[in-house]
């Protein structure tokens, strides 16, 4: 059978390097997975918080080599992730530098040597930097639509000063509740063991065709009991999205968005 082309788009990233003797020490104290774990050509996702627990930036930490670390954001963040680590840094004997790639994703396919796994879109992916790709271009709505039904958050949208890692489902996959302290770690902590969030991250299916506004407001019973971040065409008609919604909503529940009907989508689980 003949194997299928891969499909590939230009991922937008910023990237921020940190290397030297204690470039891995360093990390594991600032961002809130375990990434002193890793070794050379493996990568995690993690994230670097305030002290009260607030995103500062999503990234994806990859060790390149023994005491040399990328870490990959969102463009906009490189600047100020740069900022914030160099801030912390005191007597961290670590070099820490904008670098520039262009990183291309490529779907449908694991990872590589070399290439750096990408969990946002629901099917195996992976990332390669400054390296050319064969395959069929992937349009941005069908990169969105791929997100939103993997429930993968993103910065700008479901990730802001506003919302915990919990919220957001971040700490499922970017954070570590065995290693070491690091900034806003007690709060991320007294959630996980002791409480739950207020509000989640939910996949909805929304009638029409007309995508609804940033944090359009869902409904039941003439009270408002969440926003959406993100919506896209459904391939079946119809509106897929991501809202927030309060956790003491039942999954079953019809909501409204204005005078359409919007109903939480089955997990693919």
């Amino acid at each position: 059978m003949e194997a299928l082309p891969l499909r590939a788009a230009v991922r937008p990233r910023g990237f921020v390097r940190v290397s030297g003797p204690d470039a891995a020490s360093y990390l594991e104290r600032m961002l809130s997975n375990d990434v002193e774990a890793l070794v050379p050509g493996e990568a995690c996702e993690a994230l670097l918080l305030t002290a009260k627990a607030r995103i500062v930036a999503p990234v994806t930490a990859w060790r390149r080599g023994v005491d040399d670390f990328l870490l990959l954001t969102e463009p906009e963040l490189a600047e100020r992730l740069l900022a914030e680590l160099r801030r912390f840094r005191f007597a961290a004997k670590a070099e820490i530098e904008i670098e520039e790639h262009v990183s291309m994703l490529v779907l449908g396919a694991s990872a590589p040597s070399g290439a750096i796994p990408n969990d946002d879109y629901g099917e195996p992916a992976y990332e390669l930097l400054d390296a050319d790709v064969a395959g069929v271009a992937v349009e941005d709505s069908t990169l969105e639509r791929l997100r939103i039904l993997a429930r993968t958050p993103r910065w700008g949208r479901e990730i802001d000063d506003r919302v915990l890692p919990a919220e957001a489902g971040l700490d499922e996959r970017a954070i570590s509740f065995t290693k070491g302290c690091y900034p806003g770690q007690e709060p991320v902590a007294r959630l996980h063991y002791r409480g739950h969030a207020n509000r989640g991250l939910r996949v909805f299916e929304i009638e029409g065709d007309q995508l609804p506004d940033y944090d359009a407001e869902l409904a039941v019973a003439g009270g408002v009991v969440g926003r959406v971040t993100s919506a896209a065409p459904d391939v079946l008609g119809g509106i897929v999205a991501l809202a927030y919604v309060r956790r003491e909503v039942p999954g079953d529940a019809e909501l409204l968005l204005g005078d359409r009907r919007a109903r939480q989508r089955p997990s693919a689980g």
